[in-house]
């Protein structure tokens, strides 16, 4: 089963900003579509004694300071999820983890970001870590494929970062 529902919001850089239908908006749809998703999936496959249940969490998920409080939030939300049920429904052979992208060009995150896809493109890839590639959705998909293979089964309570070492680096401090 893999949750890869999602949406985001403005972005206002201050809490104070921030409007409670939208914090409540993004948290609905990214943690609680999370949390039904791994409800509904453990229901069948706790009597077939197996399955992998994969989400999709973000690179905000092991970082901060990179997207909107709600955003944020709810990715830490699915990372907590993940934990809590890879450990509830190991016993009965279930694995259960998630994947964290760094942003990936896709309608949604033109229209969070309000720019092109070459302008988020450019913007991302002068901080990104890892130089001369980008992050494609297909990228993100076999890393879930290796997930629910079973080249992966004993991989369980993991958050696969597919960041090209995004989060390993604090660009600011220009040490290389």
């Amino acid at each position: 089963m893999f949750n890869n529902a999602g949406t985001g919001d403005k972005g206002h850089p201050r809490i104070l900003e921030d409007q409670k239908t939208d914090f409540e908006r993004v948290m609905s749809v990214n943690a609680t579509g999370v949390f039904l998703g791994i409800k509904h999936a453990a229901r069948t496959m706790i009597p077939a004694r197996s399955g992998s249940i994969i989400s999709t969490a973000s690179a905000a998920s092991n970082t901060s300071g990179v997207a909107s409080h709600a955003y944020t939030a709810s990715k830490h939300a699915v990372l907590g999820l993940t934990k809590n049920a890879a450990v509830e429904l190991g016993q009965f052979g279930i694995r259960v983890n998630c994947l964290s992208p760094y942003a990936v060009l896709t309608p949604l995150l033109t229209k969070c970001f309000g720019r092109n896809e070459e302008e988020i493109e450019n913007a991302f890839n002068s901080i990104s870590n890892l130089k001369h590639v980008t992050l494609k959705a297909e990228d993100v998909a076999n890393a879930a494929l290796y997930l629910a293979s079973d080249e992966a089964r004993y991989i369980s309570g993991h958050n696969l970062l597919v960041d090209g070492g995004f989060s390993i680096v604090n660009p600011s401090f220009n040490m290389v």
